[in-house]
């Protein structure tokens, strides 16, 4: 078959899936999830071979040093991903869950019951753990799943697809619920995208280029995340040591992923004292300042920052810095280059902390934390399918309950209208 013919063949057979994924009851799906864990453990030496096939490739490629940390497998990763599907089995399962029952005049009981979107098709670039996070979060919210890692991770994913099979087969579930594209050829996205037919939702998760990609040429509805341009806003009340904490923090523990701060807003009232022990810090840790007239001014040090610097997502450790007037100055900023990610303010003002929190558009917004904590895991959701920053249908990490949608259900007794 073609890659075209292949690709929809997938998509007939996920839709068939969906059907018996969204009457499986929860023991299964539970069990299932379960299985999957137990298998990652067992049969971990056999992924590590596959994907060091995978990084040996990308490091002949020349791959950046983020995509190389994203795209390896270690013992710490099958932890995190078998961890993960052990929380998700221990979660609530949304499925049916019926919301309150509104009475109307004439007699009709009218409520909402969630209900699986149905087949759920996740373009993504390294990260092989995505796949198996995809794939627990799909089959416990009841949904069939397509899943199109990037080539460079190819080996890895296959061999996180037999597990995934071997998982579902072995609990009487059809293995076509949650399906690895088997082909390294970029004609399987364009495929992929043209099955609205079969596939409900797209879910990119990458580089800004391949969500921009995709919302471009899909013809199925696209839940967009294209970057994470994320702010720490130092107040003039806030303790100057916990500042330091969470902005180094922010920036250093993992700097190449999308939660990790980019930007790094003072208060000028507090600039002069905080920030050059801040800047110490940082360049022990290898990071480079780029920062403001003001920030130049109290950091020799720090490189003059140009325009493209504030709306930048370096994903490594290079932090813009600027000195601002007050919190309302730090809100225009981070209204006018943030990318409705996540952002955050130290402070112990609490007036402040509340207007942050209620006008700062961001689909997580923290007071005296770090942005790393924009993360399902982290947020008591399990693992994550990822992190939306448009807001239809969800906003935010997506765990089960955003893997999900409610219908109307009504009940009567012999009503009729007029």
């Amino acid at each position: 078959m073609t890659i075209e013919q292949t690709i929809e063949q997938m998509a007939r057979d996920a839709k068939k899936a969906a059907s018996v994924l969204g009457r499986c009851d929860t023991p299964r799906k539970n069990r299932t999830l379960l299985t999957m864990a137990d298998l990652l453990e067992q049969q971990a030496d056999a992924i590590f071979r596959e994907n060091r096939k995978d990084l040996e490739r990308a490091e002949a490629a020349g791959l950046s040093a983020a995509m190389v940390d994203r795209l390896r497998v270690d013992e710490k990763t099958i932890s995190s991903m078998a961890g993960g599907l052990r929380e998700v089995a221990a979660y609530d399962d949304p499925v049916g869950t019926m919301g309150p029952t509104r009475m109307r005049p004439n007699g009709l009981r009218v409520a909402r019951m969630r209900i699986p979107l149905g087949v759920i098709g996740i373009i993504y670039e390294s990260r092989p753990n995505v796949t198996i996070d995809a794939a627990g979060l799909c089959l416990k919210s009841g949904n069939a799943v397509i899943l199109r890692g990037g080539s460079e991770a190819i080996a890895s994913n296959r061999a996180l697809a037999r597990i995934i099979a071997r998982a579902l087969e072995s609990n009487d579930l059809p293995p076509q619920a949650a399906q690895v594209v088997p082909t390294e050829d970029r004609a399987a996205v364009n495929a992929l995208l043209a099955q609205e037919e079969f596939v409900d939702l797209i879910i990119p998760r990458g580089g800004e280029g391949l969500i921009r990609f995709v919302v471009e040429h899909s013809k199925i509805p696209v839940l967009k995340h294209y970057k994470g341009v994320c702010h720490v806003f130092v107040d003039e009340s806030a303790d100057p040591e916990m500042a330091m904490d969470i902005a180094f923090n922010a920036k250093v523990q993992r700097p190449g992923v999308c939660n990790a701060m980019e930007t790094l807003l003072v208060h000028r009232q507090v600039a002069g004292d905080f920030l050059p022990p801040m800047a110490r810090r940082f360049a022990a840790a290898g990071v480079e300042l780029r920062g403001c007239p003001d920030t130049c001014a109290i950091l020799s040090e720090a490189k003059p920052a140009v325009e493209a610097d504030w709306p930048a997502e370096y994903l490594n450790l290079t932090l813009a810095v600027k000195v601002v007037a007050d919190v309302d100055a730090a809100m225009a900023h981070i209204g006018q280059y943030g990318s409705s990610h996540t952002e955050a303010i130290v402070t112990s003002h609490f007036g402040r902390a509340q207007r942050f929190q209620r006008e700062v558009d961001a689909s997580v917004v923290l007071v005296n934390a770090s942005t790393r904590f924009n993360d399902g895991g982290q947020l008591g959701l399990g693992a994550e399918m990822g992190i939306s920053t448009s807001k239809l249908h969800a906003f935010g990490p997506m765990g089960l309950e955003e893997l999900t949608t409610q219908k109307f259900v009504v009940t009567g007794e012999g009503q009729i209208r007029e």
